[in-house]
């Protein structure tokens, strides 16, 4: 096999929050890709608006840096090794991204907090790596942290890889363990750019003020692109992306071959099928930007044009002797949610040029489904609602606020999840949940956890004041778990999660112990019936606010249902009352985001999302008709 040595393809992966966009930036300005006098944006690599919002990755994007150091000499090529680098999300629901980003590199480097240690998401790249037998450089980060334990971190990793090691051997994956043994360790402090193969003191900064230990190791430890000479064209599609001017782009890496612009070659389809296409325009990435390049070899990660309607997963091969690749594996979705038309009253009321109707938002879903692997879109029994499938309530919530904010009006339901016959059971997705809370609220997040049916598996206290809760629990039992955490431990517990496959189905779950105020009729909220029914509980909807018949106004104190008339004014007598000039005040409303609108939601409601508003209301709008369902839904429990 012959070698391309000056190419390294290497992927950034770690839990949500270790700093992976951060160190990718650092990477970036020492690789000098800015200018001296350009102001570079903190994680860069974050161009999404939801993406900077939430502070979080959700989409795999990649980038090239040219490394021209004293290391590249020493390798042999002066000229420079170029690195392209894929930086992955942190989140769980976002894995398909992750399992696609894998899947173009030869080597990954896992980060982990020096302080928080391997997490939830870390287990799920990790093992992800060692199944495509891909090494792994440990990048300790943050080790300038107050409460970084850095010595405990490197061996709580080390024993989490030879565990999944073993895990990924019984499955018939054969493994290089003294590779994995002779794991190259870096200590690294990304936001300030230093990194150093020596082990700082905890909370101390590394002993070298710049990356060059980190490019070391990824040049010397992540193997340089291997391919066949003799071999035909394959080129793996791995991403998609768009242009103004060029139309789809299929973002791919070269196995073996090469590609040249002008030329004719085969698209092999997911189907099967091979279809005949000419390269349009062929762009390398470089920094930032990509370029136009006349022709990229084995080992380059490029984009093509030419395909209007390319896929992930596809291979680009030689039509006279094609060989495709294997299709890219993602695991299967765990939660759904109902998108459907929005069907209330102020449907297209509240701004020019909603998109509406239900074409349009299934137009909106197929695109959805050209570059998100890890979703699908079924049918429903009604023709303008469709049930979509995905990895978890976060990657739902954006792709619905994503539409939103393109100016699509929807309802979207509460979140299920998706349940499977094993052996004539009803089986349910199982998650491993892991808390980190302060001591004093260590009883609350177990009684929490207790309700949603949640196991306790391990307790760790590291002695700073911190408790780290390890839960297995039922999907469903996390669904609107975050706010209720936040709740109980004041704005300081974290959570995180992946999935621990199936089991069967625990029983019945109550997550909400509060029930809902409902608006009876159409109208305008009024201050005056605010006031008078204030003391029932806390509003959802502004005063003036337009509201309508079955629309969720508030959250009611007691656990049942109260039909509330919040259109009431107060009626006009010429006599004057003792309290007139008395101010009366009102709690300010409960703002609630799309996604806490979703943890809120009941069974029988659902979000209404539109560009200017969110709000939450009854499936059935029309109260005789959600009494009667309800009388009918009481009787058929009676009876099972």
């Amino acid at each position: 096999m012959a070698v391309r040595g000056d190419i390294r393809n290497v992927a950034i992966v770690a839990h949500v929050d270790h700093g992976k966009t951060t160190l990718v930036n650092a990477m970036l300005q020492q690789s000098h890709v800015f200018n001296e006098r350009e102001e570079v944006p903190d994680r860069v690599m974050d161009s999404n608006d939801l993406e900077r919002e939430k502070g979080i990755t959700i989409l795999a994007k990649n980038t090239a840096v040219e490394y021209t150091g004293p290391l590249a000499a020493k390798y042999g090529h002066p000229e420079g090794i170029t690195l392209n680098i894929i930086d992955t999300p942190g989140h769980a629901d976002f894995g398909g991204e992750v399992e696609r980003g894998i899947s173009m590199v030869d080597g990954v480097v896992l980060l982990v907090d020096a302080s928080e240690g391997p997490l939830p998401q870390t287990r799920f790249v990790l093992r992800k790596a060692l199944e495509a037998k891909l090494p792994v450089i440990l990048c300790v980060n943050k080790v300038d942290r107050p409460d970084a334990r850095i010595e405990e971190v490197v061996g709580e990793t080390s024993d989490l890889l030879l565990g999944l090691a073993d895990d990924v051997q019984h499955e018939g994956i054969d493994l290089d363990l003294d590779q994995l043994l002779d794991m190259p360790v870096i200590y690294c402090a990304a936001k300030a750019g230093y990194a150093s193969v020596n082990q700082p003191a905890d909370g101390g900064m590394p002993d070298n003020d710049n990356l060059e230990p980190l490019f070391e190791a990824i040049i010397s430890n992540i193997p340089a692109p291997e391919y066949d000479e003799n071999a035909p064209l394959q080129a793996h599609v791995a991403n998609i992306d768009s242009s103004d001017f060029l139309g789809r782009l299929g973002l791919v890496r070269i196995y073996n071959g090469t590609l040249k612009k002008g030329a004719t070659y085969g698209l092999s389809r997911v189907d099967g099928s091979l279809e005949n296409f000419r390269v349009s325009e062929l762009l390398r990435t470089q920094g930032l930007d990509r370029q136009p390049v006349e022709e990229a070899g084995p080992g380059d990660i490029v984009a093509v044009a030419g395909v209007n309607d390319i896929m992930i997963g596809e291979t680009i091969v030689d039509p006279n002797d094609p060989k495709p690749l294997p299709l890219i594996h993602v695991d299967d979705p765990a939660i759904s949610m109902t998108f459907g038309v929005n069907d209330s009253p102020l449907a297209g009321t509240e701004g020019k040029d909603h998109k509406l109707t239900a074409r349009m938002i299934k137009d909106r879903l197929d695109r959805e489904l050209i570059g998100n692997v890890s979703i699908k879109v079924l049918p429903t029994d009604r023709p303008d609602a469709w049930e979509v499938q995905g990895r978890g309530e976060l990657a739902l919530a954006v792709l619905a606020e994503q539409m939103r904010r393109e100016g699509y009006e929807l309802t979207v339901g509460r979140p299920q999840v998706v349940t499977k016959i094993i052996d004539g059971k009803i089986n349910e997705p199982m998650e491993n949940t892991t808390i980190d809370v302060p001591e004093e609220y260590m009883g609350a997040v177990t009684q929490l956890m207790a309700d949603r049916k949640g196991r306790m598996d391990n307790m760790t206290n590291h002695g700073s004041g911190w408790v780290r809760l390890q839960f297995t629990v039922p999907s469903r039992g996390l669904i609107g778990f975050r706010t209720a955490l936040l709740s109980a431990t004041r704005g300081t517990g974290i959570a995180s999660s992946i999935s621990a496959g199936y089991a069967p189905w625990a029983g019945e779950i109550v997550i909400r112990q509060n029930g809902s105020m409902v608006s009876d009729r159409q109208g305008v909220a009024t201050p005056y019936a605010m006031q008078r029914l204030q003391a029932r509980g806390n509003f959802f909807v502004d005063p003036q606010s337009p509201v309508y018949e079955g629309q969720v106004v508030g959250i009611n104190n007691k656990p049942d249902e109260l039909d509330v008339n919040i259109t009431l004014a107060k009626h006009m007598t010429n006599m004057r009352s003792s309290t007139a000039d008395v101010l009366e005040t009102l709690t300010p409303p409960i703002k609630m985001s799309l996604e806490e609108s979703l943890d809120f939601a009941n069974e029988d409601e659902c979000v209404e999302v539109t560009p200017e508003a969110i709000r939450v209301r009854k499936i059935i709008l029309k109260r005789d008709d959600w009494y009667k369902w309800r009388a009918k839904q009481r009787r058929q429990n009676k009876n099972a």
